[in-house]
C-alpha cells in the first residue's frame, strides 16, 4: 500500500516525520508525494499559532478530497492539545499526539482492518518522562540530516503552547545519539543538525546528567562527519564548555540560533523570558569573543500584548545594535490556552502587521550587511538544490551561496564568495 506524509512546523517535526516514514517503509509501504492518491495519509501537525492549527485542518481536508476512502492519521502538537477537534474531521481514523509514534503503523492497520471509528492514544504528556527513541529505519531525503536528541520544554513562555503539547524535558541517551550518528554518516551525510524542543536543557532528566556539550562530543566522534550544527538554543543555557568546544573543534559550525523574541525589557518580562537585554548583549559579546566569526541568528515576535510604540522602537534599536546575521520575524499570534492570549491589552492586528514589516526590513538590511562583510572570503559550502543550472547551498555560518559551477548535491565544496546574490551571495569554486 501507499502512504503519503506532510509535515508542518519545526525541524523536530521534520525529524519525527522521517522516523514515521521509516516505520511504514519497514512494513512494506511505498512512500508517495502527498498530492498523489494513497491508502494512508500521515499529517504531522504544528500548533505554535492558531494559523498552524488552521493549516493542519486544511491539509486533513485536502487528503480526504484526494482519496475519500483513505485512512488519515494525524500526529503532532495540534493533535496533542486539541484531539477532539481533529477527531471530528472527515476521514480522520488515527490520532496519536506527540507520543506513541512508534505504534502508528499498528494503529493505521487496525483502523484499515476494523473500520471502527477513530482510534489512537493521546498520552497525558505532562506525565511523560522518557524520550521516545525510534531508531532511523531509512535515511532522510535532504542533504543535511536532523537528529532529535531532546523533547519537551519547561520554559512556559506566556505566548507558547508547546510545553503543554510536548510535556517536560526528555533526553536521548548518549549511546542512542552515537548509534544514530553512525547510521547518518555511514549513509553519506556530511552535516548533521542536533535538534530539540528545549535543546539547552539536554540531559537534565538523565541519571548521568550529560550536557549538550557531551552530546556534541558524542556526535563529533562519528566517523566521516564533516559538519555539526545546533538547532535553536536558549541564550541562558549556552555554557562555557559548549563555546569552548565550538571554538576548538573545526567541524562544529560557527553558527548559533539564539531566540531573543523581544528587544524591550518590559516585553521580555511579560513574555516570561529568563533574561533582559543587558544580559543578552553581554552573552553575545562573550560568544563573539570566544568564537571569532560566529554567526548569530534569532527570532523576534512583534506586537506582543501591551507592546507600546516605545517598546517596539527600543526593540528595533536593540536588534540593530546586536547585528544579527539572520532574523525570523513573527507578528504576535494569540494562542488559545496561553496566558498572553487572555490579556486585554492586545495590539491591533494592523499594528502588528505594520511593525512586523518594519522589523523585517531591518532584518533584511542586517542580513545584507552580514553577507557583504563576507565577500572576498573563502567558505566550505554544502551544496543542496539545483534549479535552472544554479545550485545553492549553505556555509557553516548559514550564508546561502549560489553557483552555476558543476557541483554535486550533498557535497561540501570550497568556494570564494564574490558578490551579493538574491538572499545570499554568489560563489565560485576554489580549484585545488
Amino acid at each position: 500500500m501507499r502512504a503519503a506524509f506532510m509535515t508542518l512546523g519545526c525541524k523536530v517535526n521534520q525529524f519525527e516525520t522521517e522516523t514515521m516514514e521509516g516505520l511504514f517503509r519497514a512494513r512494506g509501504y511505498e512512500i508517495v508525494p502527498f498530492d498523489e492518491a494513497a491508502e494512508v495519509y500521515v499529517i504531522n501537525t504544528c500548533s505554535v499559532t492558531h494559523l498552524s492549527d488552521r493549516k493542519s485542518r486544511q491539509l486533513i481536508r485536502r487528503a480526504a478530497r484526494t482519496n475519500p476512502s483513505a485512512c488519515i492519521a494525524v500526529a503532532g502538537c495540534y493533535a496533542q492539545v486539541s484531539p477532539e477537534e481533529i477527531r471530528a474531521l472527515e476521514g480522520v481514523r488515527v490520532v496519536i499526539g506527540t507520543k506513541e509514534r512508534a505504534q502508528i503503523v499498528d494503529y493505521v492497520e487496525e483502523a484499515l482492518r476494523e473500520n471502527a471509528g477513530v482510534i489512537g492514544t493521546i498520552t497525558d504528556i505532562m506525565q511523560a518522562r522518557v524520550f521516545e527513541d525510534i531508531p532511523l529505519h531509512t535515511m532522510p531525503h535532504r542533504t543535511r540530516a536532523f537528529l532529535k536528541i531532546e523533547d519537551g520544554c519547561q520554559n512556559f513562555c506566556t505566548f507558547c503552547i508547546i510545553p503543554y503539547a510536548r510535556g517536560p524535558v526528555k533526553s536521548r541517551e548518549l549511546s542512542a545519539v552515537a548509534r544514530e550518528m553512525e547510521l547518518l554518516t555511514g549513509a553519506g551525510f556530511h552535516e548533521v543538525v542536533l535538534t530539540g524542543i528545549h535543546l539547552g536543557a539536554y540531559g537534565i532528566d538523565l541519571a548521568e546528567r550529560p550536557t549538550l556539550a557531551d552530546a556534541c562530543r558524542t556526535a563529533l566522534a562519528a566517523k566521516g562527519l564533516r559538519r555539526l550544527r545546533l538547532g535553536s538554543l536558549e541564550s541562558v543555557e549556552l555554557s562555557a564548555d559548549l563555546l569552548d568546544l565550538m571554538r576548538t573543534e573545526p567541524r562544529f559550525a560557527a553558527h548559533l540560533h539564539l531566540p531573543l523574541q523581544a528587544g524591550s525589557d518590559t516585553v521580555l518580562r511579560a513574555m516570561n523570558r529568563h533574561y533582559d537585554t543587558a544580559a543578552f548583549a553581554q552573552l553575545l559579546a562573550d560568544v563573539r569573543a570566544a568564537v571569532p566569526g560566529v554567526a548569530v541568528s534569532t527570532d523576534i515576535i512583534v506586537g506582543f500584548p501591551g507592546e507600546t510604540e516605545a517598546d517596539f522602537a527600543a526593540g528595533m534599536e536593540f536588534v540593530r545594535a546586536m547585528g544579527f546575521a539572520r532574523m525570523h520575524v513573527f507578528p504576535y499570534s494569540p494562542r488559545k490556552g496561553t496566558p498572553a492570549a487572555q490579556r486585554t491589552d492586545q495590539v491591533p492586528p494592523a499594528v502588528r502587521r505594520e511593525r512586523a514589516a518594519r522589523m523585517q526590513a531591518l532584518a533584511e538590511e542586517l542580513a545584507q550587511d552580514y553577507h557583504r562583510a563576507a565577500l572576498g572570503s573563502a567558505a566550505e559550502v554544502l551544496c543542496e538544490t539545483t534549479e535552472d543550472g544554479v545550485t545553492d547551498g549553505l556555509t557553516e555560518t548559514y550564508i546561502r551561496v549560489y553557483t552555476d559551477a558543476p557541483v554535486a548535491r550533498g557535497e561540501i565544496v570550497p568556494m570564494r564568495l564574490t558578490r551579493l546574490y538574491k538572499d545570499g551571495v554568489w560563489g565560485d569554486p576554489i580549484l585545488k
